[in-house]
């Protein structure tokens, strides 16, 4: 039976808040910009790109790893 990496998992699931907060938070702060629809296009693309890696990380964490003999 494979072994789950519950710290992997953990920390994939902080980096998807993290990325869903970043964008919530920059939705703030677009208003203000000079360019609000070229600045949502480049915290879209980062965030999307925290959240892409940080659901691999889960899902790695949870296939899980095989016991040492």
């Amino acid at each position: 039976m494979r072994q789950k990496n519950w710290r992997l998992v953990i920390v994939g699931v902080v980096l998807i808040v993290l990325a869903i907060g970043f964008f919530l938070f920059m939705m703030g702060m677009a208003p203000k910009s000079n360019d609000p629809a070229a600045m949502m296009r480049t915290v879209g693309q980062v965030s999307g790109a925290v959240g892409g890696i940080a659901v691999v990380m889960v899902l790695f964490g949870l296939i899980g790893r095989k016991p040492q003999a």
